[in-house]
C-alpha cells in the first residue's frame, strides 16, 4: 500500500479530518464493532502506525473533530470581549456552524453513536466539556456575578445549542443558525444580560438541575417552561 503523505501545509487538520471521514463511513456501513483499525487505516491510505500517532483508539476517531472544536471554542473565548455573555453565545454559534458545514458527516456519526452505549456516554461527557468551558470563562470574565447565575446561563446556552444541533443533524429545516441566535438572545434577556434588558432582571438567576444522561429535549423543555413563566 502506498501511504498518503501529509506534510506541513496551510491546514494541519487535513489528516485527521480525512481519517475521521473514512472511519465514520466504515462505521456506518459495517458497524462500529465490526470495523477494525486496519480497515480504517487502509481506507484512509495510511499505515496502522500512522493512525496510532494521531488516535489512541477507534473511539477517539469518532470524537476527533470535537477535540478540534473544543480548542476553537477555547480560542474564541480567550479573545478579549466587552460582553462576556455575548462571547459565550457567539462561541456556541461557532460550534453550531462548524457542525452545520459538515452536516452529512455529523449525521453519519450521530447514527453510529446512537447504536453504541459506550459512545453515547462519551458524547455526553464531551458535551459537558463545552458547558464547563463556558462556566470557567464566565467565572473569570465576570468574577462579581453570582456563581449560580453563571452556571445557569452556561447550562441554558448549552441546552438550546444541543437541542437545535441534534434537530439540524436529523434534517429539521427549522433548526437553523438564525433560530439558535434568537434562542440565545432570549436566554440573555432572561438573565438580564442582553442590550436593553430590564434592570429588574439583571440579578435574575435561572437554574435547571438534571442528572447526567437526561435527554436534551427534556432539559430544553424545562428551560422553555421557565422562560415562558418569566415572560408571563
Amino acid at each position: 500500500m502506498t501511504e498518503r503523505v501529509y506534510g506541513p501545509g496551510p491546514d494541519p487538520t487535513d489528516f485527521r479530518v480525512h481519517v475521521v471521514s473514512q472511519a465514520i463511513r466504515l462505521f456506518a456501513e459495517n458497524g462500529y464493532e465490526a470495523t477494525t483499525v486496519e480497515q480504517i487505516a487502509s481506507a484512509a491510505g495510511v499505515s496502522r502506525r500512522t493512525f496510532f500517532r494521531q488516535f489512541r483508539s477507534k473511539e477517539d476517531v469518532i470524537f476527533a473533530d470535537h477535540e478540534s472544536l473544543l480548542q476553537q471554542a477555547s480560542d474564541s473565548l480567550s479573545s478579549e470581549s466587552d460582553d462576556p455573555w455575548a462571547a459565550v453565545c457567539e462561541t456556541a454559534s461557532l460550534v453550531f456552524d462548524r457542525f452545520r458545514e459538515n452536516r452529512e458527516l455529523s449525521a453519519r456519526r450521530y447514527h453510529v453513536v446512537q447504536r453504541v452505549p459506550a459512545l453515547r456516554d462519551r458524547e455526553i461527557v464531551t458535551g459537558d466539556r463545552y458547558e464547563r468551558s463556558f462556566v470557567d470563562y464566565l467565572r473569570g470574565a465576570a468574577p462579581t456575578e453570582p456563581v449560580l447565575k453563571v452556571i445557569g446561563f452556561a447550562a441554558a446556552v448549552t441546552a438550546c445549542h444541543n437541542f437545535l444541533l441534534r434537530n439540524m443533524i436529523r434534517g429539521d429545516p427549522g433548526a437553523t443558525a438564525d433560530e439558535l441566535e434568537r434562542a440565545l438572545l432570549d436566554v440573555r434577556r432572561t438573565f438580564g444580560v442582553a442590550p436593553g434588558a430590564p434592570m429588574q432582571d439583571r440579578d435574575a438567576v435561572l437554574v435547571v438541575s438534571y442528572p447526567p444522561g437526561t435527554p436534551v429535549e427534556e432539559i430544553t423543555g424545562q428551560i422553555t417552561t421557565q422562560l415562558s413563566e418569566r415572560r408571563g
